[in-house]
């Protein structure tokens, strides 16, 4: 990225994350707050009434399984939030998109790195949880960025393609909607892929595809279950978030030319 494109990056990534919590109360606190309300429903849910578990582990306690479900929350929201954010990323600047000077390609960039910054402050927490009932340090932790970066790359070829998307078919905010309450189902957070092809071959068959399920499951392996990422599933996560990155970037250098006629 040009050292301009960057500067336009950074200011327009402040003024996002300005703009979401202007005139609040709370301010920059409900970026605390949020997260930890959807951990405590979630949990009180689904391991308390539900006494739900992971069972990979054999020492798997209520607070391993509640930070299991913290930290998957985490990865979910962040393609959550591309899916809430992106398809409205173009059409909500009509005047910068007809400015023939503006790099428009930087805008998904930007709500990328307002979100970035939202997970980051939901990541501390669950490192603060971890470091308090987490089953301690391991080696196996370093592997952590590793697993979670194709998350990143999924999400801005999600980010461009949606954007673009987004300028010709209005109706996308309301299948994102729809898509994203189906990706919180079938990611694996709140249970494993081991009960899954246990439990049902065939549902894995079809799940198995879902690359955010893979980074789900490879993160706890190696936070929680100190035990390393699965080699394929890793391998197809990486493989997976790449291409979408092309091919979200190849969409959105092709529909750019008529942003400005359609808006």
């Amino acid at each position: 990225m040009k050292n301009k494109n960057f500067q336009l990056w950074w200011q327009f990534t402040l003024r996002d994350i300005e703009s979401r919590h202007k005139g609040s109360y709370l301010g920059f606190l409900w970026m605390l707050i949020s997260p930890l309300l959807e951990f405590a429903i979630y949990t009180i849910v689904f391991g308390l009434i539900f006494q739900g578990h992971y069972g990979v582990v054999e020492t798997e306690t209520p607070a391993i399984y509640a930070l299991g479900i913290f930290l998957s929350l985490t990865l979910f929201r962040f393609v959550a939030e591309t899916l809430a954010t992106a398809p409205g990323i173009i059409v909500n600047q009509p005047n910068l998109v007809k400015k023939v000077v503006f790099p428009v390609q930087v805008l998904p960039l930007c709500s990328l790195g307002s979100i970035l910054l939202r997970v980051s402050v939901s990541l501390v927490l669950f490192l603060i949880g971890f470091l308090i009932w987490g089953p301690g340090l391991c080696v196996t932790n370093l592997w952590l960025p590793l697993v979670m970066l194709p998350v990143v790359a999924l999400s801005l070829g999600l980010s461009w393609f949606l954007a673009a998307l987004g300028v010709f078919l209005r109706d996308i905010t309301q299948i994102t909607s729809a898509l994203s309450l189906l990706i919180l189902y079938t990611s694996a957070i709140f249970y494993s892929e081991k009960m899954v092809v246990t439990k049902s071959p065939l549902i894995w068959s079809i799940l198995r595809f879902n690359p955010l399920l893979h980074t789900v499951e490879d993160s706890r392996r190696v936070m929680l279950w100190q035990l390393p990422p699965q080699a394929a599933s890793l391998a197809y996560a990486w493989i997976f978030g790449l291409a979408i990155a092309y091919l979200g970037y190849i969409t959105f250098r092709k529909l750019r030319p008529a942003f400005a006629d359609v808006i």
